[in-house]
């Protein structure tokens, strides 16, 4: 709107200058003199207004075009610094979202650190773990108690400061085992079997980065199993026996029968000869019999027994007529319990028997 009115007025201006100096071209009169130079000095000061004016419109311009420049100018750095702090403000946002992450990835390595720890830990077989320098890394609970050592006091040593072989030797051979059985002593001077398996420790890569032992304590499993082979042999033994106590009871019955026809012919004098030789055929078949019940398997009949009335029959089988032998009884109520009655008569036959043998001039048998 301003440069409008500038552009005006120099029109105005310019037109009066064109009026006046045309005024004072007409005017030749000598009176018209005076008012040729009138208007020829009203033409000057339009002439001087006109020149102020356009001045005034170039600078009026030259300011406007410099403060649209600014302004620009302005605007285009104020945008640089807006964007700058936008920028700032959305990598300070990534930023905390990072530490977040970070913070969340932190914990949760912790946490599956713990949750594996914690799996090594519970494990009933034991686990070591060794680097490339033959350095102990770790050790489960499992290992301390099977092994009888100190974790505190064995991890970063060498393995073969702690151990003994043949751990050491599987080791040095740098090979994999799997389920390996060996004898070993312990630290703790314990003579234990143990069931061995090796891995080797990879990295991600695939790159060995060390070797894993894990072991069993067989101990109990190879007593067991001793136990069981025992068993096997007292079981042939068995068998064997019975049938060298069928032949030697063929035989004796043989003898037996042989002496008991001498007895009725041989004259009184060798009589006792020949019942001696009867009364050992007898104490050679209860050795018999003795050793075939031992080796074989006996199986409980069990049923009710009334206690106090068995003590007393076996007790009165043993003794016989043997009067110098006193047995004295505690009336006690009946007692009723679950046995075998056959094994239990012939276990208090067996105690009565050697206890009145251990009494040959007589005594008391108190029960």
């Amino acid at each position: 709107m301003q440069s409008n009115f500038f552009i005006r007025s120099l029109i105005i201006s310019w037109l009066v200058f064109l009026g006046l100096l045309l005024g004072a071209l007409l005017v030749s009169t000598p009176e018209g003199r005076s008012i040729q130079y009138v208007l020829g000095g009203g033409a000057l000061l339009i002439t001087l207004v006109f020149i102020a004016l356009i001045r005034m419109y170039i600078l009026k311009q030259r300011e406007t075009l410099k403060t649209a420049g600014e302004s620009k100018e302005g605007s285009e750095v104020g945008f640089v610094v807006d964007t700058f702090h936008d920028l700032v403000a959305r990598l300070k946002e990534k930023e905390k979202e990072l530490e977040k992450l970070k913070a969340f990835a932190e914990e949760k390595a912790v946490r599956m650190e713990a949750y594996n720890e914690n799996i090594l830990q519970s494990v009933p077989s034991g686990v070591i773990s060794v680097d490339n320098s033959t350095r102990i890394r770790s050790i489960n609970q499992a290992a301390e108690m099977i092994l009888g050592i100190d974790a505190k006091e064995v991890i970063g040593r060498k393995f073969d400061e702690v151990f003994r072989e043949p751990l050491t030797t599987l080791l040095g051979e740098d090979k994999t085992v799997s389920r390996a059985e060996y004898p070993y002593a312990t630290n703790d001077r314990r003579h234990i079997w143990v069931g061995i398996t090796t891995s080797q420790l990879k990295n991600s890569s695939g790159d060995k980065i060390g070797i894993i032992f894990i072991f069993t304590d067989l101990t109990d499993i190879k007593a067991l199993q001793s136990q069981v082979d025992l068993k096997q042999r007292l079981s042939q033994l068995g068998e064997m026996s019975a049938g060298i106590s069928h032949e030697l009871r063929n035989s004796m019955s043989v003898i037996s029968g042989y002496a008991k026809l001498l007895s009725k012919k041989v004259e009184a004098s060798n009589k006792t000869t020949v019942d001696a030789i009867q009364s050992e055929i007898n104490i050679m078949d209860r050795i018999i019999s003795e050793l075939l019940a031992f080796a074989k398997p006996s199986f409980l009949n069990m049923e009710d027994v009334v206690i106090n009335e068995l003590i007393k029959e076996t007790a009165a089988s043993a003794v016989g007529g043997n009067e110098s032998v006193k047995v004295a009884l505690n009336p006690a109520a009946p007692l009723c319990i679950k046995a075998d009655g056959v094994l239990l008569r012939q276990a208090f036959t067996n105690l009565f028997a050697n206890a009145v043998d251990a009494m040959p001039d007589g005594g008391n048998i108190e029960v």
